[in-house]
């Protein structure tokens, strides 16, 4: 059986989302090829996610760092990081991941951000070995739904967008395997044509969620891989 995480980023909800809308079309798909999967759905806007405050900036260093224990740490650090760890944890607990957020700003809504760092637990998703920094969860595979209201594929915002590229750069430093984004924009450079990219997205969402099913068939489930 294969456990599928799908994580979200926007708080306005299904029936105003169409990155939202999207990504079901994806869930669709994919549960249409592997019955069998089993979906978790994580509201990012619903988490209590720990942010990288001075605490847990402390706490990570004085841990991995120093290699001081949780004992020696103070109370708000200790909690902090054990809280951390936790959102790694349930992470590392499923083989696919479908990230679905809009562009703001250029960029991805905070919370995306504060989650992705709280994924960076040394020793437990990636480590540092005498050729550099690896990854230790080359045996997942992620795909991120992503809506735009502007253009970023071509013309003058080309290379402004910063969300997707980040988010492709923090999971493969990981070791995840990252399928093509699925991309929908110009929603507001062509708000009459709003059905139409989204049904195109539809369609994109359906082929990704069919691949990622069809090769989930070779992966090796969350719990019985090794993540150290």
């Amino acid at each position: 059986m294969v456990k599928l995480l799908y994580i979200t980023a926007n708080p306005k909800g299904l029936e105003q989302s169409k990155g939202l809308q999207i990504g079901e079309a994806f869930l669709d798909a994919f549960l249409l090829s592997r019955p069998d999967t089993q979906v978790s759905r994580l509201d990012l806007f619903q988490l209590d996610i720990p942010e990288m405050d001075a605490e847990l900036i402390s706490a990570r260093g004085k841990t991995a760092g120093s290699g001081l224990s949780l004992e020696q740490l103070t109370k708000p650090e200790r909690s902090k990081l054990l809280r951390m760890h936790a959102v790694a944890d349930h992470f590392l607990d499923f083989d696919c991941y479908v990230f679905v957020s809009p562009v703001w700003n250029l960029g991805s809504p905070p919370v995306l951000k504060a989650y992705l760092d709280n994924l960076f637990v040394h020793g437990k998703t990636f480590a540092f070995t005498s050729d550099g920094p690896k990854g230790l969860l080359a045996s997942k595979t992620a795909i991120h739904i992503q809506t735009r209201g502007g253009i970023y594929s071509e013309g003058p915002m080309k290379g402004l967008e910063s969300g997707d590229r980040y988010l492709q750069i923090a999971l493969g430093f990981l070791g995840i395997r990252m399928m093509p984004t699925v991309v929908a924009e110009g929603f507001d450079r062509f708000p009459h044509q709003t059905d139409q990219i989204v049904a195109s997205a539809k369609v994109k969402a359906a082929v990704a969620a069919a691949k990622i099913a069809q090769d989930a068939e070779g992966l090796c489930p969350a719990e019985e891989c090794s993540h150290v």
